[in-house]
């Protein structure tokens, strides 16, 4: 396990930096910041200035090694808009982001693989179908026209919940989190409703497949033919045999509800990171873009990797093949 530990964490470092080359480089080689930072009647001398304060006329590669630098001593640079800290900046938009996401994946994982369990036992029955049919909608309907429907059904004509924000907060381990009062969740179910949409529809059709294709299985016929009940059967043999693909999923799905939260956000005004991101593209924010998307790189390689020991975890071939 030692050894499949340290091969996961050198392949997760290998990306974190490959992928830190590509951002950086494809960020800083797009537009002038300089023209949005300073007005365009401005002398020639004070344009000159910013651009060696920022260290514009530096070659591409110069820069990137000062970022990279500045990293590792946890310095992300300082915003051209808001001028703060990006760290700090990112840092204080995270909570938001993270319990919306955490709050979607939660609705998508307790509905979806009980759903799909069922739908999966009785592939032919009227609610499977119906499941089925649910579960297209996933899939099929955008999500941002999700959430306009959400908010003229349930804000405004029924006004049982708000239409955005995030509503009041408390500091729960230094992350200031709105989940923790009746009033916090009021504000976040819609939105997590319209985010757990998509990871709800797949988790549901990911589920069925694997229950069907398990229920016809040996070891299933097996256990039915030494007693064992159902609700044994399922959870023993069945839920165990699907759960390598749902843990993939999950982990996959989770990274991009945490980076691509954007739609979402902005439909609710929810202040994460994903409408910082859309407001500093907007502005040519360089700084908040590329450490945005860094943190993006590392959050999927760090949830991937959980993934990678969960598999060993869960079927110790998986290590041992990876270790030889």
């Amino acid at each position: 396990m030692i050894g499949f530990l340290i091969q996961r964490i050198l392949q997760a470092l290998m990306v974190v930096i490959a992928m830190s080359i590509i951002v950086f480089l494809g960020v800083y080689a797009i537009g002038n910041p300089i023209d949005v930072m300073i007005d365009p009647a401005s002398d020639q001398a004070l344009r000159e200035a910013l651009i060696q304060r920022y260290g514009f006329d530096r070659p591409l590669i110069e820069q990137y090694f000062v970022f990279m630098s500045n990293m590792l001593h946890g310095d992300l640079g300082e915003s051209f808009i808001y001028r703060l800290p990006v760290l700090g900046l990112i840092m204080s938009r995270l909570p938001a982001t993270l319990e919306l996401a955490l709050t979607a994946m939660l609705i998508a994982t307790c509905l979806g693989i009980p759903l799909g369990l069922w739908a999966g036992y009785k592939p032919d029955s009227l609610s499977a179908k119906a499941i089925m049919g649910f579960s297209v909608l996933g899939f099929s309907v955008p999500s941002f026209w999700v959430g306009l429907l959400l908010i003229m059904v349930f804000a405004v004509e029924l006004g049982w919940l708000p239409s955005g924000g995030r509503g009041p907060t408390t500091e729960v381990l230094g992350m200031n989190l709105s989940i923790t009062s009746l009033e916090g969740w009021s504000h976040i179910l819609l939105p997590a409703l319209n985010l757990a949409l998509f990871k709800l529809g797949l988790l549901i059709r990911l589920t069925r497949a694997g229950t069907v294709e398990v229920m016809s299985s040996d070891y299933v016929r097996f256990a039915r033919a030494q007693g064992l009940s159902e609700g044994k059967v399922v959870g023993l043999h069945v839920l165990k045999n699907i759960s390598i693909p749902i843990v993939t999923v999950f982990g996959l799905e989770l990274g991009s509800t945490l980076a691509f939260a954007v739609v979402t956000e902005t439909v609710f005004n929810w202040p994460g990171m994903g409408k910082l991101i859309i407001d500093s593209i907007t502005v040519l924010d360089r700084p908040v873009m590329v450490a945005y998307l860094i943190l993006v790189v590392f959050l999927f390689v760090m949830i991937n990797l959980v993934v990678d020991l969960i598999y060993g975890q869960l079927d110790p071939r998986i290590r041992v093949k990876a270790a030889s």
